[in-house]
């Protein structure tokens, strides 16, 4: 018989052993914590048509190269979702009778035929959270301390990058960037720590910026004093509407941000771009403070309170705020991290029968019943071999299951860890 030759298709990967272990942790502690927060749990279809996954409020140019589309029998243009932003759109777009705010989170599957690097592949899992019909900025301060609960619980150390797109769009519109240019001059800034001051500003020249604009931009970039809120409240700023309406906002975050004790976890960053359309106002991102580990995000959102009206053909704003977390790249983090540590064990209790497997199977299910996690050893393992698996697995506790002590309706519990033994009655 021929050797299979399979192989997984590029970009997708396998979850096995400790990796699902960790994947299933990272999912439950986000589950867990959303649901603490009111939040109600959510699912979209993977597959849309390629018109709501395309809108004009969808991840943008850049996102749309990497789409995956295809059709089905009856020749119909559909895509697989690159993101769960536009279908949670979507679904509050086409049930107006939701009672407002509305909270959801939803973890899955999401696809995008992009470059392949460290945590991120082109099927990749994202949980998302979003509130809709919360005006203020409540409504991101609670995403951000989610966040921060989040990765507390996942013991990873986290740094919460956060700015306004207003005030960043009111800047550029100052410095004498045409209104229908300031989307691109955004993309470009979102690259600024990734290529550089320099590179930044030759793009812009290439994007034809006018030359006074791009003069004021990177002195813009290369001022110290610039990276502080305090600088855009002075007057040394020239204010417009948006820039005026931006500082209102990041005051107002920033004074929840105090009040609940989270201010140290947070940085404002005024070159902070998030170059995706779709974002009216805050934008935020998560990175770790150990970036020796992984330089990119590992979650990221913000403001988008056009989208869903959009949808609709409506001018209605509903104001609307998200946060996405990249399972997969966090997952990544803690493979790194947690390397050289012990892993927790599944179960609870190794039970081990010689020739006694019926007994095992009766003896088993009563301690699930009582809440524990135990497994039925029945591969025949001789009883060194099974206590040595017990040991190398880490499971505490281990119950040899005699012909003797079936007879005499008892069972010994072995700890692993002091190797004392202690007897309890069973009815077999």
């Amino acid at each position: 018989m021929k050797k299979m030759d399979y192989q997984n298709v590029k970009g997708t990967q396998d979850y096995v052993g400790n990796e699902a272990v960790i994947q299933r942790r990272v999912k439950q502690t986000i589950e867990e914590t959303c649901e603490a927060y009111g939040c109600q749990p959510f699912e979209t279809p993977i597959l849309n048509y390629t018109s709501l996954m395309a809108s004009k409020y969808g991840g943008g140019a850049e996102i749309l190269k990497e789409m995956y589309r295809l059709s089905d029998r009856g020749e119909r243009d559909l895509a697989l979702r690159y993101d769960l932003t536009i279908p949670f759109s979507k679904v509050i777009a086409m049930n107006p009778a939701l009672r407002m705010p509305f909270k959801r989170y939803e973890i899955g599957k999401v696809f995008r035929d992009g470059p392949i690097k460290t945590g991120r592949n082109r099927e990749f899992t994202q949980a998302d959270i979003d509130i809709t019909g919360i005006k203020s900025q409540a409504a991101e301060a609670e995403l951000m301390l989610l966040a921060a609960d989040v990765f507390e619980k996942l013991g990873l150390d986290i740094l919460i990058q956060y700015n306004n797109r207003k005030l960043l769009g009111g800047v550029l519109e100052g410095f004498g960037v045409p209104k229908k240019l300031v989307t691109t001059v955004v993309l470009s800034l979102d690259k600024v720590e990734k290529i550089g001051v320099e590179n930044v500003v030759k793009e812009l020249t290439e994007k034809e910026i006018p030359d006074q604009a791009v003069v004021l931009i990177k002195d813009l970039l290369t001022n110290p004093e610039a990276k502080s809120l305090t600088y855009f409240q002075s007057e040394i700023v020239e204010k417009n509407e948006q820039t005026l309406e931006g500082v209102q906002e990041l005051e107002e975050l920033q004074g929840y941000l105090s009040a609940l004790g989270i201010d140290d976890r947070c940085l404002f960053n005024p070159f902070l771009a998030r170059g995706l359309e779709i974002y009216t106002g805050t934008i935020y991102e998560v990175f770790l403070k150990d970036n020796s580990v992984l330089s990119s995000s590992i979650g990221s959102g913000g403001r988008y309170d056009d989208a869903i009206g959009g949808l609709m053909g409506s001018e209605t704003r509903y104001p609307t705020v998200g946060l996405s977390f990249g399972v997969d790249v966090i997952c990544t983090a803690l493979n790194v991290l947690t390397k050289n540590e012990s892993n927790s064990p599944l179960v609870d209790l190794y039970l081990i029968p010689l020739n006694t497997e019926k007994e095992a199977l009766v003896l088993a299910r009563a301690l699930r019943k009582n809440g524990l996690r135990v497994e039925t050893e029945f591969g025949r393992k001789k009883v060194g071999k099974a206590m040595e698996r017990a040991n190398k697995e880490s499971i505490r506790y281990v119950v040899v299951l005699g012909e003797k002590e079936v007879s005499e309706n008892k069972y010994r519990v072995k700890d692993m860890v002091t190797g004392e033994d202690e007897e309890f009655e069973f009815k077999f």
